[in-house]
């Protein structure tokens, strides 16, 4: 953490007002490293870490800079994933709290392109999307940037590896060369570089060290077999009772291979991979992080850009072939100060990559010894919270408030037994405390919100 405060900047004072509200009191080091040359309009390429507080960074820069009178897309922000940018929404939303009037809008992947449109037709100060996406707005001449003064390419490197390198090139060519640009990357290939010389004007280059505050354990036991691998799984589950476990593996078949074995030892567990639809797929992530789910099973490809923080444990099933996505798969543990555990496998035919990783980390790896199964509780565990789906969301005016009102009205419960409240447009996800699900569920079904009956389904373990 800095020294700087917020309040030494150039800040309006509503979002100053609204960052003491929300608990911003010291910068973090991309924060206190970046903002200020933000807030000085300046172009900024900065090299960060995921968890590292950067969202904050541009988000004040664009809400510093907006005329919420003039309804037209002045902040366009460019994230790899849809989870991404729904993130990034959430965030920017939140520190809008002390401007009235903000119009925030996300246009991704996997949601009704039309309605995106409609969106859009109606007005909005900032648009926070996938590459592939706005590329098709633009040229349907739907998402016009002729009044843009900030220009943001979030996880730029993430974006690359995915594939969006043309989708890039072509939104370039629609962005008015009047505006400011920030681009954010955990590396900086030359591809990265190639992008920045063709946007940017005269960037100041700037790189944060140890950005995330991270206090990670990490573990590596050498196995003979994959039995050995999930016999490890489970131990470690059972002596150290995470809360949230991450398991990456570097294959479908593995991912769908080792939920099921996790699921057989009795705990929560769910699979993340390329095959699943996007419905599927942002349901499992809300159980995830709402803390309805254990354990998460993800390949890299299907977890990129996906900000899940403050896990207890991560666990990789396999080593990673490349040492950047190693450090990736690490960083989602330990933050923020917090002491993070890892745990790897590998066989002794992936010495080179032991090799590899050793240098790369500078630390010495030995074989370790997975814990003693002496007095540890032999019975599996369930999460703490359950999640209820709604059928009903944004388009209906749900607000959070809402669901958190009838749940805690007359005979329901307890605020503080309620977790986190998901809207999409036709559809919610609520978390409560796993002891009052009934009595939650009940509630929902039974009580009119808003004047209305919605029907409501408990997500089964």
């Amino acid at each position: 953490m800095s020294d700087l405060s917020f309040f030494d900047l150039p800040i309006k004072p509503a979002l100053l007002n609204n960052l003491e509200s929300l608990g911003y009191m010291q910068m973090t080091a991309v924060q206190a490293t970046a903002l200020p040359e933000v807030l000085a309009g300046k172009d900024v390429i900065t090299q960060a870490k995921t968890g590292s507080g950067k969202t904050a960074v541009f988000g004040l820069g664009i809400l510093n800079k907006l005329d919420v009178s003039a309804l037209n897309v002045q902040s366009l922000v460019l994230c790899p994933t849809r989870e991404l940018a729904d993130q990034v929404a959430a965030e920017l939303r939140r520190l809008a709290r002390g401007i009235p009037n903000v119009k925030i809008i996300t246009v991704c992947g996997g949601a009704s392109t039309r309605s995106q449109i409609t969106s859009l037709e109606h007005g909005a100060h900032v648009v926070i999307g996938t590459p592939g996406r706005v590329k098709d707005l633009l040229d349907r001449g739907a998402l016009l940037l002729d009044a843009l003064k900030l220009f943001v390419l979030d996880e730029a490197d993430r974006m690359l590896d995915m594939g969006f390198q043309d989708a890039l090139d072509e939104i370039i060519a629609f962005i008015p060369m009047q505006q400011q640009t920030l681009l954010f990357s955990a590396t900086y290939p030359v591809t990265i570089a190639s992008i920045a010389n063709r946007v940017m004007q005269q960037p100041i280059m700037l790189k944060i060290e140890g950005t995330n505050d991270a206090v990670i354990e990490q573990n590596f036991y050498r196995v003979k077999a994959n039995h050995e691998r999930l016999a490890g799984i489970e131990l470690l589950m059972l002596v150290h009772r995470p809360e949230r476990v991450l398991i990456f593996c570097n294959t479908k078949a593995d991912v769908k291979a080792v939920t099921q074995a996790v699921l057989d030892f009795g705990f929560n567990a769910l699979a993340l991979h390329g095959d699943l639809e996007q419905k599927d797929r942002d349901q499992t992530l809300i159980r995830f992080i709402n803390k309805s789910t254990t354990v998460l099973v993800a390949t890299d490809v299907a977890a990129r850009g996906l900000d899940i923080d403050d896990l207890d444990m991560v666990i990789n099933y396999h080593i990673a072939s490349d040492t950047e996505v190693h450090l990736h798969r690490i960083g989602r543990t330990g933050r923020a100060g917090k002491q993070g555990a890892v745990h790897s496998f590998y066989a002794a035919k992936e010495s080179y990559k032991m090799q590899r990783l050793s240098e790369f980390l500078g630390i010495q790896i030995s074989n370790q010894q997975l814990p003693q199964t002496a007095g540890y509780q032999s019975k599996p565990y369930k999460p703490p919270m359950m999640t209820i789906r709604l059928s009903g969301g944004k388009k209906e005016k749900l607000r959070a408030g809402d669901v958190l009102g009838a749940l805690t009205s007359e005979n329901g419960i307890h605020g503080q037994q309620v977790g986190k409240i998901t809207l999409f447009d036709y559809c919610a996800y609520v978390a409560v405390n796993r002891e009052v699900a009934t009595v939650a569920l009940n509630k929902l079904r039974h009580d009119k919100i808003k004047g209305k009956t919605f029907k409501a389904w408990l997500l089964k373990d």
